[in-house]
């Protein structure tokens, strides 16, 4: 995959019966040490506002070279061996690049 301006993570996560607290608790783990990456960019935790309890990341990394640079650190695979035990289905993990990301829109200001 070619560089980009960024590239842009979202994950979602739906815990296991009775793992939410523990999922809520590797997540938040992994928070400092990513966001302290040289070409991390953000790196936000959310909780789902939905009746299914859950959790979203929305991750940006400088390029793809940053992602897998992110992917190959001692916390990331640390992170990925415990979750396969604390999900109630397969991770959901799209990795985005810009078609048009500009920053804040300039498009609806009145004059």
């Amino acid at each position: 995959m070619p560089d980009q301006t960024h590239v842009t993570v979202i994950a979602r996560f739906t815990p296991a019966v009775d793992h939410t607290a523990q999922l809520q608790s590797l997540l938040e783990g992994m928070i400092s040490p990513t966001r302290c990456e040289p070409g991390c960019r953000f790196y936000d935790l959310y909780a789902t506002d939905t009746e299914e309890p859950g959790f979203v990341l929305l991750e940006r990394y400088e390029d793809f070279a940053a992602l897998q640079a992110h992917r190959a650190t001692a916390h990331y695979k640390a992170y990925r061996a415990q979750l396969p035990d604390l999900l109630a289905r397969p991770l959901d993990v799209s990795v985005l690049t810009p078609v048009h990301a500009t920053g804040p829109s300039t498009d609806c200001r009145k004059p």
